[in-house]
């Protein structure tokens, strides 16, 4: 068994699921010089949600990370004004800390890590199909509208790629979408999220 390694943590107070769409504005020092240090190596870095207290500044402020993230893929980089960076990115695998973070001198985040593995392909049953095809038409509402949420192609007959996606769209809070992401069925996630919408009438059937 490898030994974990040590990443890069990037603390939001939003919950990142593999497959799903990053944006930030970068400004701070401390991020400004990792997306200049994933550039260069072509790197990842964790995007983990906060799960207590506040992240700005080189100080920690009763600061609690959750204990499984996504890894983070850089894809476009732009310069939006002096010391500004608006980032894009794409959610890749799943991690758990494999430690006790540690806050750096310059207040970057970093702890040791285990990969945790990707959601198995599994086919959404008969029962989700109309979970499956509500997505397909909240996509083509949000396309009319101007909107594209999801990165291409479309995994309509992948179970866990439909939950993650249902996940990003729900009002749901924080700490739920953060139980859903870790969840290592994805059969199990997509089988909540139905259950969620037709409590919700969003579908009926």
């Amino acid at each position: 068994m490898s030994s974990p390694s040590v990443m890069p943590l990037f603390p939001l107070q939003a919950v990142l699921f593999p497959g799903g769409l990053l944006g930030l504005k970068v400004f701070e020092a401390r991020y400004l010089d990792l997306v200049a240090r994933s550039l260069r190596e072509g790197s990842g870095f964790g995007i983990v949600c906060l799960q207590q207290g506040r992240e700005t500044g080189t100080a920690a402020q009763g600061v609690k990370l959750e204990r499984v993230g996504v890894v983070a893929r850089l894809d476009e980089v732009d310069a939006d004004g002096p010391g500004l960076l608006r980032v894009r990115g794409t959610g890749l695998e799943r991690f758990r800390l494999a430690g006790t973070p540690v806050q750096q001198a310059d207040g970057l985040w970093t702890c040791a890590v285990d990969e945790v593995a990707a959601d198995a392909l599994r086919a959404p049953g008969d029962a989700m199909q109309p979970t499956v095809q509500a997505l397909g038409e909240a996509i083509r509402k949000l396309d009319e509208q101007g909107h594209q949420p999801f990165a291409e192609p479309y995994r309509f007959g992948d179970a866990g790629w439909v939950a993650n996606r249902w996940c990003e769209l729900l009002p749901v809070s924080l700490a739920a979408k953060q139980k859903l992401m870790e969840l290592e069925d994805p059969v199990i996630r997509l089988s909540i999220v139905d259950g969620y919408l037709r409590d919700k009438q969003i579908i009926v059937g």
